[in-house]
């Protein structure tokens, strides 16, 4: 059991809090029992090592049991050491190190998908994290990070997104024209959301909805530039009907996807009655 918090291989883990020691190692950190599962479950080669209390441990029973069926050894830590290794102040009992594994931009769209986030300098980490998780949800193909966004691998967008990071390939370092270009290619509509742009309610009656889409977000306090705004193929703004002053990025990413979502799983049961 490792009971020294001020241990190397403690602060080694540590670092991975900060973007340098992600950007030397290609590593970074995980932290409670729901995020460590999804890794184990669905990407357990990307975990390098794992760190649990007795208490997690015996608690999560089902962890410790992936674990040893993923091949990956689970080393017993103090409360103090987990503490001392986490971002958080409660990690829960688990922090696990990991592989870093972005997906290339030409990899995301040689699939043709259906379904595409593309965030455009988000910079909040929870924002980020939970517009990952909205479009895993939705079931998007992929997001895209692109200009300068938050680092996906950031400790808060990694809690944020839930898990959701190990589900849809996640895209880093893009910038926005290739992208599109690449988009649009694959036979993807381009839709921004803007607060200048059209109700959504409008492009859901039009059908737009329902066509393979890649929908475009902005930066939280500026949104997106008329210039950028000039590269989508349509803008869509999502009403306000009370009297809050403005919506939340994540909240707004949401409401799109799953608009996109609807309309696209809707779609073939409306031809199926035409053809009827």
């Amino acid at each position: 059991m490792l009971e020294n918090p001020r241990s190397p291989r403690v602060r080694a883990v540590a670092k991975l809090a900060k973007k340098p020691a992600r950007v030397e190692t290609g590593m970074f950190l995980l932290e409670g029992p729901q995020a460590v599962a999804e890794a184990l479950t669905f990407r357990p080669q990307l975990v390098v090592e794992l760190y649990a209390t007795p208490t997690a441990l015996e608690r999560y029973s089902d962890i410790g049991d992936t674990a040893i069926d993923a091949g990956v050894d689970v080393e017993y830590v103090t409360e103090e050491v987990l503490n001392a290794m986490a971002d958080t102040v409660t990690p829960q009992g688990f922090v696990a190190v990991c592989h870093q594994f972005p997906t290339a931009v030409k990899d995301v769209f040689a699939t043709h998908p259906k379904l595409v986030a593309i965030l455009e300098e988000v910079r909040d980490p929870g924002n980020a994290g939970t517009i990952v998780r909205a479009a895993d949800a939705a079931g998007a193909d992929a997001v895209v990070f692109t200009g300068r966004a938050v680092d996906l691998y950031n400790p808060k967008v990694v809690r944020s997104s839930t898990g959701s990071i190990f589900h849809l390939p996640v895209a880093v370092g893009a910038e926005l024209d290739d992208v599109l270009a690449r988009a649009r290619e694959a036979g993807l509509t381009i839709l921004a959301a803007d607060v200048k742009g059209d109700d959504l309610l409008e492009a859901r009656r039009d059908g737009v909805l329902a066509r393979p889409t890649a929908w475009l977000f902005g930066n939280e306090a500026r949104g997106l530039p008329d210039e950028k705004l000039a590269l989508a193929d349509r803008v869509v703004t999502v009403p306000i009907y009370g009297h809050a002053e403005s919506m939340n990025l994540a909240t707004a990413a949401s409401v799109c996807l799953y608009e996109s979502a609807f309309a696209q799983r809707d779609r073939p049961r409306a031809d199926e009655v035409t053809e009827r």
